[in-house]
């Protein structure tokens, strides 16, 4: 993860995006899809993350 772009704003909302190495399909194959998924729902329980789309 980049350090160089790190920002924080309480009331922000922000965008983002992905780039994946070799255009890998990673919702066609489950394993790479649970691990996005798991990953997300640590961020919201532990980090409070808020996803709206």
């Amino acid at each position: 993860m980049s350090e160089k772009y790190k920002f924080y704003d309480p009331a922000g909302m922000y965008f983002v995006t992905m780039s994946i190495v070799g255009w890998v399909d990673l919702f066609t194959h489950p394993e790479l899809k649970h691990v996005i998924i798991d990953s997300l729902r640590y961020c919201q329980k532990e980090k409070g993350l808020v996803i709206h789309a």
